[in-house]
């Protein structure tokens, strides 16, 4: 008798945990987003490619050998602008120097917490090494916000998942 009672309380303990919503199998997706369209200033999106109110834009760039390495030859020198209506914006693009077929050189994922210009302008004055400088032609913001380092399921599958940033652009991405 005492062996039914035990089968018949399991049973209901495990109606009441179904019925509640809650399952003994996780259901954990990672979906990854798609990259946007690069440019000198791009309205910074999030994941699912809703605009952030940030704007990132390529003040401008030139060559030339960076003041503390100046063997290693030149490189890229350019300044980003993040644009907001909130000062504390968490954002970081990913910035590539690219040549005339906007095939990436060389890229660097850019935050802006970086851009601390004179005067508050939220400028972020980068150097980017690339191998051959003299192709560089243009230097473009790809769009994506790339700060959420959300885990994913693979790493957790309980609290994993969920909308992901492309991948960062590398050099020989077509822009």
């Amino acid at each position: 008798m005492v062996v039914v009672r035990t089968a018949v309380g399991a049973a209901s303990a495990l109606t009441v945990f179904a019925l509640s919503g809650c399952s003994l199998v996780w259901n954990c997706e990672d979906t990854t987003a798609e990259r946007g369209e690069a440019g000198v200033g791009v309205e910074v999106e999030d994941t699912s490619g809703r605009p952030t109110g940030v704007t990132a834009e390529v003040v401008d760039w030139r060559l030339g050998p960076h003041p503390q390495v100046p063997d290693e030859g030149d490189h890229v020198h350019f300044r980003l602008r993040f644009d907001s209506a909130e000062t504390t914006s968490r954002i970081a693009v990913d910035v590539c120097a690219v040549d005339t077929e906007r095939v990436a050189v060389g890229c660097r994922t850019v935050h802006s917490k970086e851009a601390f210009g004179p005067n508050g302008d939220r400028a972020a004055d980068i150097w980017l090494a690339v191998d051959r400088p003299e192709q560089v032609a243009d230097v473009l913001v790809i769009p994506n916000d790339q700060s959420y380092v959300g885990r994913t399921c693979e790493e957790d599958l309980k609290d994993g998942g969920g909308q992901h940033p492309p991948a960062p652009a590398v050099v020989g991405d077509q822009l």
